[in-house]
């Protein structure tokens, strides 16, 4: 397979859904044209991550995931042969969830993903969480990638990275909407290495508040019998300003690598591991504003 060319769409938001809307289709129809095989946009696109204390606003502001949002994007990645994963403040009950739905190059929808890892200590306290983690097989112009999510606060529990891999996850989609500083990229670099799996992160640029850019791919190839060390396994570092930006993942190498190396799931000792499930919160890390 040829390396996979992945846009990621480290772009400053507009206020307005339909604006948003323009944008990202016009942005869309760039990438196509810089060779983009998959298009990832940040966290929440439609309002550019914009969570309004007021409930009822809040609400109104959501899109509907079979609305003319997301049915414009869908139609889109039929007209580009391009697969698209879009994001949206989603309408749900009780409260909006925060949404990632993918669709492969024939306007095919793979998955629709709502972040788990809600931030219930901040704004996020008023979105509905998802319910699960995804994977599907994607269909791009450069052949098949079996493709997951984590979206932004999912990245910081290994868990996420973990149960994607486990489902056959070989390349991670996460949209992002925070500061990509040192830890951050760290996580980042070390879910990839640990699952084998390359992590594709896309953030706002700096310019958007709490926001700096830094959209990465990690191919998760760590190590080459041709090399005498360690190689680093980010081959995309976007920095802070505004731009479409193009990742290439070379796709045979990380299956050649997934097939030899002992990462991921080839040595675990799962049965050892049932703590891992306890629901049960001890302190110093009990919270009074966690929800279930």
């Amino acid at each position: 397979m040829d390396k996979l060319k992945i846009a990621f769409m480290q772009l400053l938001p507009e206020k307005a859904v339909n604006d948003n809307l323009k944008k990202g289709i016009t942005a869309c129809k760039k990438a196509k044209e810089m060779g983009a095989d998959i298009i990832l946009f940040p966290e929440m696109w439609s309002c550019g991550y914009n969570i309004p204390e007021d409930i009822s606003e809040l609400k109104a502001m959501a899109v509907s995931s079979e609305g003319e949002f997301v049915r414009a994007f869908k139609s889109l990645a039929a007209e580009l042969e391009t697969a698209i994963a879009v994001t949206y403040l989603e309408s749900f009950e009780p409260l909006p969830r925060n949404t990632v739905s993918l669709f492969d190059k024939n306007g095919s929808l793979v998955y629709k993903y709502s972040k788990v890892h809600t931030c219930d200590f901040g704004d996020e306290a008023r979105l509905s969480a998802g319910d699960d983690f995804y994977t599907g097989t994607l269909s791009t112009a450069k052949g098949d990638v079996t493709v997951g999510s984590m979206i932004c606060y999912d990245r910081e529990f290994p868990e996420s990275a973990r149960i994607l891999m486990l489902k056959g996850a070989e390349l991670i989609l996460t949209p992002n909407a925070c500061p990509m500083e040192i830890n951050r990229l760290s996580q980042l670099r070390g879910r990839a290495y640990e699952n084998m799996t390359a992590i594709a992160t896309c953030n706002y640029p700096a310019g958007k508040p709490d926001c700096n850019g830094h959209s990465t791919l990690f191919d998760g190839v760590a190590y080459l019998p041709e090399l005498p060390s360690s190689r680093d396994t980010c081959v995309l570092d976007a920095g802070e300003n505004d731009g479409i930006y193009i990742g290439e993942l070379d796709l045979d190498m990380l299956r050649r690598y997934r097939e030899t190396e002992v990462h991921g799931n080839a040595y675990r000792r799962p049965e050892k591991y049932s703590l891992l499930t306890s629901e049960e919160v001890k302190y110093p890390f009990v919270r009074s504003d966690k929800k279930r």
